[in-house]
């Protein structure tokens, strides 16, 4: 019998199809003899040009939510259906497709190639995907977060702040359709993290991309639509915010 999601969360109907989709979800890891629950049967729904905050103490499961949906893990049990494709009908090269042409990631960490400059960061996933006017296309997102005059600069040669700009830059250069956020302020101080926050949700209006975002920041979640928290790998709550 299929499972049926029980959150349709801001901006659902039940006539619109969800971007995001994650019915009956759970995971589990084995350890000699014995097997821990990371999750246990998420369902929820998500709607284009909705946004999404996953909130939850250290070790709630978070960052492994993300990750399913996202189709960097695969689940023990249940599916999820990106763009109306089912992930689990997917190969690890399929779903690498799909996310290079759909989906951008920020993380905590920035995951920046160290070699190369902030331009060719930027420009990598257009090039990648055999765009003639990658390097423009990244000039110009570099100069909208403030980095006109930093494009030739190296990430060991950049701020924390500016190495998120970057990460945020290369993130919406696809112009994709979802966008994961991990934590995307965890690296750095108070000020800097509220103006790269607000940069994330003005690119995210801008280029009119879903969001879904990880933290356990409840002032940084309550900007979202909506909110699913975690505790023990289970969905405690679900809420439509103001």
């Amino acid at each position: 019998m299929r499972a049926t999601p029980d959150f349709l969360i801001e901006g659902s109907s039940t006539d619109q199809l969800p971007i995001l989709l994650a019915q009956g979800l759970g995971k589990q890891v084995g350890f000699g003899h014995e097997t821990l629950t990371i999750l246990e049967q998420v369902n929820f729904s998500l709607v284009a040009g909705s946004s999404l905050a996953i909130v939850g103490a250290s070790g709630s499961g978070k960052s492994t939510l993300l990750g399913l949906l996202a189709g960097l893990d695969t689940p023990s049990q249940g599916q999820v259906s990106l763009l109306g494709q089912s992930l689990n009908t997917l190969d690890e090269d399929g779903r690498a497709r799909l996310r290079a042409a759909h989906v951008g990631f920020v993380f905590q960490s920035f995951q920046l190639l160290p070699s190369l400059s902030a331009l060719d960061n930027v420009a990598l996933p257009l090039e990648l995907n055999g765009r003639k006017d990658a390097q423009r296309e990244a000039a110009a997102l570099l100069e909208r977060v403030g980095l006109g005059e930093r494009i030739h600069h190296r990430p060991k040669e950049l701020s924390g702040g500016e190495q998120q700009r970057v990460a945020l830059a290369r993130a919406f250069v696809t112009r994709p359709k979802l966008l994961f956020a991990d934590e995307p302020t965890g690296n750095l101080d108070t000020q800097t993290g509220e103006r790269i926050i607000d940069l994330l949700f003005s690119l995210n209006v801008e280029v009119g991309t879903t969001l879904v975002l990880v933290t356990h920041d409840e002032r940084l979640a309550a900007r979202c639509g909506s909110r699913l928290r975690l505790a023990g790998g289970k969905v405690i709550e679900r809420e439509l915010l103001p």
